[in-house]
């Protein structure tokens, strides 16, 4: 949902000295408790992340977007931002790992440049696990650190063991800087948010997930100042006078339909990905890959990433619905696959040492590995044997993968992409073509790669023509 642009929020960031410092618990329990108390909240995520985005959409009943200074410049992040919070009471950013943790020692592409971006105030989550004073020294190496562009207004003590930890902390915080504490969290018996190897698992594969939103709302609202939070927060920027999505609007040709499947295996989708094609003149149709008996009659298909691993039992047995998937891509129809979307595509996948056949359009076996087999930011440049991307395209992604390629039956010169940065599918490449399927590991977010969505959408149009 856009919103109009003529009513302008509040904003602030949310931002850990860490991963794992509980940014996301504070994010996720303060959004559905101010949304408990009728204030609207437009909830955004510093990217690349789907996982948080699901949480924090899910507590605010609207979705998540992601900002993200690597992917984005900053004109397209405060527009963003601007033209999604537009009409919300409150534009609430949540960080990624530690304030000023980038990808180099200057920081860059951190939580910090993004609000400095922003311009936006700080509130800094502390895991104040034993300590007291040294909460104090860290705000103020933080203020030090940030200078006059990172403006460090509030604190939310988090993981307390104490009432006489929590006052000694409040006192040092009040004494020794400018910065107010907002609340503080006690230490909890157990998660709040079911966790797994790889972090917080997402709101689809939980059943109890909105139980577990309204918990958090409940924690929050007793534990945290939620007005001094909607005090401290700043004017988000004015945006531009134009649409975000104006470059994909009024599209030509006939309207398409696109099948998108969204389960609990496929769930990784940015909102301005799905906005785009829409725009871009294609109907999106929702498809279940773990119960649609076949693939229901689409001019295309969108395979996200996700979790496949953990429904690759469910996907295997499901057939009927994997054979009519091979069959169609075998007789042209456009496809655009990420990562989790590229295994499923694949002969089969290995966990925890059970073999699962898969669709099989590409001759290539996966393996699940425990420990991260890529992970970060990508450039990739397109090479000329792809259906989506003219020769010499150079795109940013990213990637994140526990998957191994383990047995691949197929020639590096035929990868559709050539890797400047990160790792790919194999031998500096990324990129598997079959017919007019196009299956990678990186994912591409339509604000970054603004070709991606009419380019996607003409394939698919021009095949339909021919049918």
């Amino acid at each position: 949902m856009t919103h109009s642009i003529s009513s302008l929020p509040q904003g602030i960031v949310l931002a850990g000295l860490c991963g794992g410092s509980g940014k996301s618990v504070i994010s996720v329990g303060l959004t559905a408790a101010l949304s408990a108390q009728g204030k609207t909240v437009a909830p955004f995520k510093k990217g690349p992340d789907y996982i948080d985005a699901g949480w924090l959409q899910l507590a605010a009943g609207h979705p998540c977007h992601n900002l993200d200074p690597y992917l984005m410049d900053a004109q397209t992040i405060r527009h963003s931002l601007a033209q999604h919070a537009s009409g919300f009471d409150l534009a609430l950013v949540e960080g990624n790992r530690g304030l000023f943790d980038g990808v180099n020692a200057a920081g860059a592409y951190s939580t910090a440049e993004l609000a400095a971006i922003l311009k936006l105030p700080v509130v800094l989550v502390v895991d104040c696990t034993k300590t007291t004073r040294t909460v104090a020294a860290l705000i103020l190496g933080c203020q030090q650190m940030g200078g006059e562009g990172i403006r460090i207004r509030g604190v939310v003590l988090n993981r307390l063991g104490s009432s006489r930890q929590q006052t000694l902390i409040r006192q040092a915080v009040e004494q020794y800087t400018d910065v107010t504490v907002l609340g503080a969290i006690p230490r909890l018996a157990q998660d709040i948010f079911p966790q797994r190897h790889i972090g917080i698992t997402p709101c689809p594969e939980f059943d109890g997930a909105a139980l577990a939103v309204r918990a958090l709302a409940q924690l929050l609202t007793d534990n945290v100042d939620l007005a001094a939070v909607m005090a401290l927060a700043g004017d988000v920027p004015q945006p531009p006078g134009e649409d975000l999505y104006r470059q994909w609007q009024n599209p030509a040709g006939e309207m398409v339909t696109i099948g998108v499947i969204r389960d609990e295996a496929f769930q990784f989708y940015y909102p301005e990905n799905l906005r785009a094609l829409e725009l871009c003149g294609a109907r999106l149709l929702e498809i279940n890959a773990l119960t649609a008996h076949e693939l229901p009659q689409v001019d295309g298909l969108y395979i996200g990433g996700g979790f496949p691993e953990n429904s690759v039992q469910a996907l295997s047995a499901n057939v009927s619905f994997r054979q009519s998937v091979r069959q169609r891509c075998d007789q042209g129809l456009p496809v655009y696959a990420e990562c989790g979307g590229l295994l499923y595509l694949g002969e089969g996948m290995e966990v925890e040492g059970v073999s699962y056949p898969l669709v099989g359009v590409f001759p290539v076996r996966f393996r699940m590995e425990k420990r991260p087999q890529a992970h970060g930011y990508t450039i990739l440049t397109a090479c000329a044997n792809n259906p989506v991307y003219p020769p010499g395209s150079a795109i940013k992604g990213h990637e994140f993968r526990y998957s191994k390629v383990v047995d691949w039956r197929g020639d590096e010169q035929g990868l559709a992409f050539r890797m400047g940065r990160g790792t790919g599918f194999a031998n500096g490449g990324d990129g598997l073509v079959s017919h007019n399927v196009l299956a990678l590991y990186t994912h591409i977010h339509a604000l970054a790669t603004p070709e991606w969505a009419p380019l996607f959408v003409e394939l698919v149009r021009k095949n339909s023509s021919r049918g």
